[in-house]
């Protein structure tokens, strides 16, 4: 299983519009943040730009576009995002679409994570976009044990889901990384499988995406470091 510095396991979302109000909120983060998120939202507003400053700046970078397409443009895009130096990138988990990512890559050492099922989707869900049957931990087990079979280096999924995924074999040395994590009592949001950070960490999880809980507190830096301190202490534990 992959280790990380404490500080690195949470990754804070810059889930604002732009990159004016991304380049504030990191600069309240200071140094109690070293990972960050940016995803299609802002990348019209000059994410990639502010991912690049951050990046010179020392703070590691997930790039998080979920790319889905052909395999020939999927590895055009990922070669190109690569060279760039991003330390993640997402992409949906279909097979196909793992490979092309991992042959964009190439020798960079942009980590491919692959998409299982959103976290904010539920069986009724993907029973409107037709998906097979099924339950979701059992679905996304399988989505997951495909992409690593297919050449990911991780895998993003709910923290619901962690533990099943740690447990397999194909899961040895590979990266987890869990959105959907709520300190306790706060708001869920639009996620609807959800987890505190000690829990998700039990279970198995490496990385921790955390947004609204940081973005929208009264002082983000002092959020930020009560949840580097729940990870660390359940770090130690686990």
């Amino acid at each position: 299983m992959p280790h990380s510095p404490s500080s690195d396991k949470l990754i804070v979302a810059l889930d604002v519009p732009n990159a004016v109000a991304g380049e504030q909120l990191a600069d309240r983060l200071g140094d109690s943040v070293n990972f960050y998120k940016i995803g299609l939202g802002m990348l019209t507003g000059g994410g990639f730009a502010l991912a690049m400053q951050l990046k010179d700046s020392g703070k590691r970078i997930f790039i998080d576009l979920k790319l889905f397409d052909i395999g020939a443009t999927i590895q055009a895009a990922v070669e190109g995002i690569a060279g760039f130096g991003m330390d993640f990138l997402t992409v949906h988990g279909d097979p196909h679409v793992v490979r092309a990512a991992v042959a964009g890559r190439g020798n960079s050492e942009t980590k491919i994570l692959a998409v299982t099922i959103l976290t904010s989707l539920d069986r009724n869900d993907l029973d409107k976009a037709l998906i097979q049957n099924g339950k979701i931990p059992d679905l996304v087990v399988e989505r997951a044990r495909q992409a690593f079979a297919a050449g990911a280096d991780g895998v993003i999924a709910s923290p619901q889901e962690a533990a099943q995924i740690r447990a397999l074999p194909e899961a040895n040395g590979k990266i987890i990384v869990t959105p959907g994590v709520r300190p306790s009592g706060a708001a869920l949001g639009d996620q609807k499988r959800v987890e505190t950070p000690a829990s998700a960490i039990t279970a198995g999880a490496d990385h921790l995406v955390v947004g609204r809980p940081i973005r929208d507190a009264a002082d983000p830096a002092e959020a930020a470091r009560a949840i580097q301190a729940e990870i660390a202490a359940a770090s130690r534990v686990h």
